[in-house]
Formats: C-alpha cells, structure tokens, sequence
C-alpha cells in the first residue's frame, strides 16, 4: 500500500474539520482546503511530513519550499514565514508532526553506539525526501489512533523508532547534535531561551554570552550558522511576529500593540513592520482580517 495515500487518508480523518493544527499529544495533523497568506510562527523541535499540497517558507533570508514526501526536520525553535501555496477543496494541504525529544535522541545514541555521521555546521533544519522505513514508521504510529490501548502500549516505542530512522537518515549529523548536551545546536537553544523570554526588552548581546557560557564573537558566528540571523534580528522576528498576530484583532491599536512588544518609538515599529511584511501595520492587519489564515 503507498505510504502517502494511507497517510493522506488517516490524516484527513484525524484532522476533521478544524481548521488549525490539531495536537494529539506530541503528534500533529493538520489539513487545509486552500492556499494562505504568509504568516510567522516559531518553529520547535519537530519533524514535519508534507504528504499533499505545498508549503514555502522563509528563515531569515533562505527560502525553501516543502513539498510531498518531504520531510523537514527542526531541531531548535526558529522563526519562519509561512504559506501553503499549493491546497483545494479536491486536493487539500495535509501534513503530519512528530515533536522531537532530544533525550530521547540522546538514549539513542548511547543504546545504539556511534553513529555514522560528519560534524553538522550547518543551520538547524534540514529537509530531504523521506525513505521508506521513515514512512513505514509514520503509518504505524497513525494506525495506533485507531485502538487508544494500542497508542497508549506502542506509542512510545514506534515515537523512538522514528527518532532512530531520523538519525541514521539524511540528517544524522543534525540529529546527533540535538541530542548532545555540549554541541552547537544546544548552546543555541538556550540562546534562544534567553532572547524568547527578553522579546519585548532591551537586550544586550555581551549578557546574553555571559549567561550561556560563551564568548560573543563565538555566540554571534554559531546563532547565524543556527538560525540564518544574529541574537538580535531574531529578536525582531519574534517582535514583530507577535504584533501582526495581535494587529489581527486590533488592527486600529497599532502604536499599544507596537509598545508592547518593545518598540518605544511608533515610527520605528511601522518602518521595520512595513520592510518584513511589505504593508503598514494596520493596512496589513485589515488585509489578514479577510484572508485565509493559518497559524501553526
């Protein structure tokens, strides 16, 4: 049976009519009858399986897009512009999630031994096609939904059988490095801890070292390697990432709602909102007001 077509149907299924993402623990489907506008979210450890439809996205500068069969791996938290460009009413986006658990990674390499894979100095994402074994593993983990005994026994083994194949897959070096407690990828994690709880502050980049045990030309090079931007542009993304949010409901608050995600100066919060998201703050929340919107 192809793997694609009895996950499009279990998803569908599952994802009823919801409109958002539905979470069943640390799975998520999600199915959507049409195309949407670019809106931000903040990524967290995940692997996500496009099975229909499309899906490009935005990290920084880098744009890449997400298509069936394709399975993206995230391995710290990473602020993205999204949309599904490619959905129908006959042929809907459909996609399925599995939150990664770095201690889990981290069991697997000590019951597994060494895994063979290069140094990763590269971003904290990767997609690649998803083999058969990846896929195979995905079905059965749907199939368990059927039976809540089954889910509750096998779940967890068949969540550690995918954690495997994913790290000794296309992006173990990537997968290894989550799960080390002194690598890279984990320094950046708690970097961006630190700068998700100080959005709406000023920040100091010399502090934020200092807190995480590193020095700053050091914490600069890794975090852009990381995350395509420095400490302080994401701290920009997640500011105005959450304005555009807010603007939806109060699209006419827009000098309160750029205050309260850090911005003293209004002119200063339109002119950054108007370079990320092409528009002006409320012009943009009016426009999103009636569009098709998406928040994962």
């Amino acid at each position: 049976m192809d793997h694609l077509a009895e996950l499009g149907r279990r998803i569908t299924r599952l994802a009823g009519d919801d409109l958002r993402p539905v979470w069943f623990g640390d799975v998520l489907v999600f199915a959507a009858a049409t195309v949407t506008e670019p809106m931000g979210s903040v990524t967290e450890p995940m692997l996500v399986l496009v099975v229909q439809g499309a899906k490009r996205s935005a990290l920084g500068d880098r744009v890449f897009e997400h298509h069936p069969g394709q399975a993206a791996v995230f391995t710290v938290d990473l602020p993205l512009i999204s949309q599904i460009i490619d959905a129908s009413p006959r042929k809907p986006f459909l996609t399925l999630g599995l939150r990664l658990r770095p201690a889990t990674i981290a069991q697997l390499l000590v019951d597994g031994g060494p895994v063979a894979a290069g140094p990763h100095d590269g971003s904290g994402m990767a997609i690649s096609d998803a083999d058969d074994e990846l896929l195979d593993s995905l079905v059965r983990l749907l199939r368990l939904f059927d039976d809540p005994r089954d889910l509750k026994v096998l779940g967890a083994a068949v969540r550690r059988e995918i954690h495997w194949r994913l790290l000794n897959g296309p992006h173990a070096a990537l997968m290894r490095q989550a799960g080390l407690a002194d690598s890279r990828l984990a320094l950046v994690a708690r970097a961006i801890e630190w700068v998700r709880t100080r959005y709406d502050r000023v920040i100091h980049i010399d502090d934020l070292a200092a807190d995480i045990g590193t020095s700053t030309s050091s914490l600069n090079r890794h975090f852009r390697a990381v995350t395509a931007m420095s400490p302080l542009q994401y701290q920009k993304q997640l500011r105005l990432q959450k304005a555009r949010m807010e603007l939806i409901a109060a699209p006419h608050d827009v000098a309160a709602i750029g205050h309260a995600v850090g911005y003293d100066s209004p002119s200063q919060f339109s002119r950054e909102y108007r370079r990320m998201f092409g528009a002006a703050p409320g012009q943009d929340a009016l426009r999103l007001q009636s569009a098709v919107i998406v928040r994962e």
